[in-house]
């Protein structure tokens, strides 16, 4: 794995015009090209760890895999000096990636709609359906979940630069947390980590993020069937269309115990 943050010096301005140099702590940030059976798909800069994760939720959210099963084999390339490329191979009988699929640039770390040819086919592409999902969570569970993550991103805390996922059960328990300088590779991180433990799909669970909720990020959680989404932002109307359609919970503006619940608020406990 490389490294998760590097020390680079900065000039300190203060007040009243003090000023001084000293080291400071940097999340990373390095590309990460992903190829199947050796055929290069796509490259996506990522904060390095947890790359296999990574790639098995990346994956998934574009209808390549469903399950653990769907993979017999990822390792690191070789041929590259660094851990930066990483290749998948998948079990007999499934299909790899389409050809419309493959995109021969690089993709940055705020980039989450991956690649699929039309938003229909994100909108329409619904392994697990959420709807059904018995699940009901009280104001109180949603309001404790941004500081338990929060207590939960160790790399947060020494560079201030990197977004967080978590995925908690209805009790409010934590499951699984991932940080990466991209809101989108964070929750494919935790949803890889779900599919590697063969748990997909998640059903009774809520994904907690630490920025704004995303058309991408609501696709991703609905295709690992997360019935609900927590964000400490707002959402975008796509998100919240996207919820509507696909009965999840999307709740926005979770900070303290006031939040807007956009979607599926049959779920909460008034």
């Amino acid at each position: 794995m490389g490294r998760i943050t590097v020390r680079k010096p900065v000039l300190r301005l203060g007040a009243g015009g003090t000023a001084g140099r000293r080291p400071d702590t940097l999340a990373v940030e390095e590309p990460l090209e992903i190829r199947v059976a050796g055929k290069p798909l796509t490259i996506t800069m990522r904060t390095p760890g947890h790359d296999f994760d990574l790639v098995a939720g990346f994956l998934a959210a574009e209808g390549v895999i469903r399950g653990a099963d769907d993979l017999t084999a990822m390792r690191y390339c070789a041929d590259t000096q660094e851990q930066n490329t990483l290749d998948v191979a998948l079990a007999p009988g499934v299909a790899p990636p389409d050809d419309a699929m493959t995109r021969a640039f690089t993709t940055t770390s705020a980039c989450g709609v991956c690649g699929k040819s039309s938003i229909e086919a994100l909108r329409t592409d619904r392994p697990y359906e959420v709807s059904a999902d018995p699940v009901r969570l009280t104001p109180q569970v949603l309001a404790a979940l941004p500081d338990r993550l929060r207590a939960a991103q160790r790399v947060f805390d020494r560079t201030g630069g990197l977004h967080a996922a978590g995925l908690f059960d209805a009790e409010g328990g934590l499951l699984a947390v991932r940080e990466d300088v991209g809101r989108h590779n964070a929750v494919d991180k935790v949803v890889g980590w779900a599919l590697r433990q063969g748990l997909l799909p998640l059903a009774g669970t809520i994904l907690m993020v630490s920025g704004r909720a995303s058309f991408e990020l609501t696709q991703k959680a609905m295709t690992a069937g997360i019935p609900v989404l927590a964000a400490v932002s707002a959402p975008s109307s796509l998100a919240v269309d996207l919820a509507e359609d696909a009965g999840m919970t999307l709740v926005g503006f979770l900070r303290g115990d006031t939040m807007n619940v956009y979607a599926g608020a049959g779920r909460i406990l008034v």
